[in-house]
């Protein structure tokens, strides 16, 4: 059952609306803005290369004092001359640099067999012949097999001979030999 109740005749009331459209925005004549200069082009100069860039200093952090002017000093008579330093040379690097005649050292087939892997680090002298003179374990992969077939296997190598002054000298550095067993 549905029951609706309509408003009496008096009651119901028409009320008209008319809406009123704000007023328009008023069109203010942009105004110009200057240009600034056409920057005139730097003379051009050759690359140059960021060797080390600055670091950025907070204000709290203290700034050194200038430092104080270089005196003038007259020029001394020369120095005698300097003995040349003793010892062999440390080369910095790997001597695959410099040994063109190298063969790698062969993996044992009983380590290969066992499954023995590491890494082997030896100190080797060069001669100023450039052959090697002295080749020693620095640090030990673990197993003598991989020791030794890296000492062997260095032992053949010819390198460059190593300079200090134009003149050949020994040389020492340190090798290292990674054993690793790869596929079946």
């Amino acid at each position: 059952m549905a029951h609706r109740l309509l408003p009496a005749p008096g009651e119901a009331v028409t009320l008209m609306v008319n809406f009123i459209a704000p007023p328009a925005p008023q069109q203010v004549a942009p105004k110009p803005v200057p240009q600034p200069p056409e920057p005139k082009p730097l003379p051009k100069q050759p690359p140059r290369q960021l060797v080390a860039e600055a670091p950025v200093r907070t204000p709290e952090e203290p700034v050194a004092p200038p430092t104080p002017p270089v005196p003038v000093v007259e020029a001394l008579p020369p120095a005698p001359a300097m003995p040349l330093p003793v010892g062999p040379l440390a080369l910095g690097g790997e001597l695959s640099v410099v040994c063109p005649e190298r063969r790698a050292p062969g993996y044992p087939p009983l380590s290969r067999r066992l499954g023995e892997t590491g890494k082997v680090i030896l100190r080797v002298t060069l001669d100023e012949s450039g052959k090697v003179a002295v080749a020693n374990v620095e640090r030990s992969s673990g197993f003598l097999r991989l020791d030794e077939a890296a000492l062997n296997a260095v032992r053949t190598w010819r390198c460059t001979p190593a300079q200090r002054n134009g003149r050949p000298v020994e040389a020492t550095a340190l090798q290292p030999f990674n054993f690793v067993l790869e596929g079946n």
